[in-house]
């Protein structure tokens, strides 16, 4: 999955307590506080990200190798003149298909995450066999440890996911360090714009389609090329306003962790069933009929239990001859008779609106209001 230049142990769904045991465990998970008992949020945020924190890179899946070393080093330089201290680990290879063996990247982007004086993990783009590190981290480790934000989409949605679900750590679902530099249109929010307080954070259809530059015609790109416009699409309701948890990625990366312990979004939407989830989810690049498969995996894994509202990214995947992206969609998720919203800028189609996992959010689609907004509670 292309998403750049061109060329712990399982959870179980909470339920009614029976046994005093039974009845404690809830008691630790919900956390309660304060004299009124209020519940405290599940979701834990790592601490606002200020200028002079350190964000550390490395490479979870695919590594860096000839424009795009330029390109790694121009965004690298770029966030330090934004007076941000930049470490860069040493997962970092582009000769393979990823950027050193399963074990040290695991090793690397534990020890990142697991580090007090890093603040940010931020890969420099996706790739694609991030799955073969999931079961790699050191999850008691990670446990036992502070927040710390994770950035990324594509293949990082492989590792962003569990992150969230198995951990309750808010991860960013949005642009990569390749993309950072890039200025975001009128409407949309960089990532760090949400990393850096609680908000809310109001983001609105950009109606922007854009495209890369290739690192080789200009390693130092910060404006998007433009492509042609577009906008949110409503589908199963005439207008829209719901509020709800945010969960999701990459179809074809999450897609399989579905059924395992590093992707159970069932089990996530249970802790949060007062809130209910908005799910969001885009294509990559696997033709319609792939896509159909992964959704329905989705849907029968329980992910849309607990849905409101379904999001999904506007994709240049191509169609099946017998049929198309939307219809691939419509063919696994519309049966749920949950509201879907298409074309929403958050996967492989540029610009991009970052997405924060777990965060409470509010939609609204109403005529020519289309817009989401975020608060990190």
């Amino acid at each position: 999955m292309t998403d750049t230049d061109p060329d712990g142990e399982p959870q179980e769904s909470p339920r009614y307590p029976g046994t005093v045991t039974e009845v404690f465990t809830v008691f630790l998970r919900l956390r309660l506080t304060g004299a009124a008992g209020r519940i405290e949020s599940m979701v834990r945020y790592p601490a606002p990200l200020r200028p002079g924190d350190k964000i550390a890179v490395t490479s979870p899946s695919a590594g860096a190798s000839g424009p795009g070393v330029e390109r790694v080093a121009f965004c690298v330089d770029w966030l330090r003149a934004e007076g941000y201290e930049i470490v860069v680990g040493e997962c970092m290879d582009g000769s393979g298909i990823t950027s050193a063996p399963a074990q040290e990247r695991a090793a690397e982007l534990t020890a990142m995450l697991c580090d007090p004086d890093v603040r940010c993990v931020l890969p420099p783009w996706g790739g694609e066999t991030a799955i073969d590190l999931v079961d790699l981290l050191d999850w008691d480790a990670l446990d036992t440890a502070e927040p710390t934000w994770l950035v990324g989409y594509s293949d990082i949605s492989t590792v962003l996911l569990p992150i969230t679900t198995r951990l309750g750590w808010a991860t960013v679902h949005g642009d990569n360090l390749a993309d950072t530099p890039y200025r975001p249109p009128a409407g949309l929010l960089p990532w760090i714009a949400l990393a850096s307080g609680p908000g809310p954070h109001l983001q609105r259809d950009s109606r922007l389609i854009a495209e890369w530059w290739r690192f080789n015609e200009d390693p130092k790109a910060v404006q998007w090329r433009e492509a042609g416009e577009g906008e949110w699409r409503l589908y199963g309701a005439e207008s829209l306003e719901v509020s709800g948890r945010l969960i999701g990625g990459c179809i074809e990366a999450v897609a399989n962790l579905a059924g395992t312990p590093y992707g159970d979004v069932a089990a996530f939407g249970e802790q949060h069933a007062s809130d209910g989830l908005i799910v969001y989810l885009e294509a990559a690049e696997a033709e319609a009929a792939t896509i159909c498969r992964n959704l329905h995996a989705l849907r029968l894994a329980g992910w849309f239990e607990n849905a409101k509202a379904i999001l999904i990214g506007r994709t240049n995947a191509v169609d099946n001859p017998k049929m198309t992206q939307e219809q691939a969609v419509l063919d696994a998720l519309g049966r749920l008779d949950l509201p879907i919203v298409f074309d929403v800028e958050i996967g492989h189609v540029p610009p991009h609106l970052p997405l924060v996992n777990g965060a409470m959010a509010t939609l609204s689609v109403d005529g020519d209001v289309r817009e989401i907004t975020q608060v990190l509670r």
